[in-house]
């Protein structure tokens, strides 16, 4: 699975499963995002929701895994991220 298949189905995703999980933004970042994915790579996501709630975290997680075929590490946009972190997914 190459860059644009993941922001493809990631876009999918949002449209069907956005409002049930208050999903505000979500993104790719890491080798994804530089579309440096090797066969055994994770692909971490970003997302940003309406309402935080670590069950909805593990049901986003478990979801994309089922959707990618591969893991999947979620981080959760906020303000308050640890700036460095923030410029990484800025990237």
């Amino acid at each position: 699975m190459n860059q644009n298949e993941i922001l493809e189905t990631l876009s999918y995703f949002q449209k069907s499963k956005g409002d049930e999980y208050h999903i505000r933004r979500i993104g790719i970042f890491g080798s994804a995002a530089r579309n440096q994915l090797s066969d055994t790579s994770d692909v971490d996501v970003v997302v940003e929701l309406g309402e935080p709630d670590l069950l909805i975290l593990v049901g986003i997680k478990q979801d994309l895994e089922e959707l990618l075929k591969r893991s999947v590490d979620i981080v959760r946009y906020r303000e308050s991220l640890n700036e460095f972190l923030k410029q990484r997914i800025k990237q």
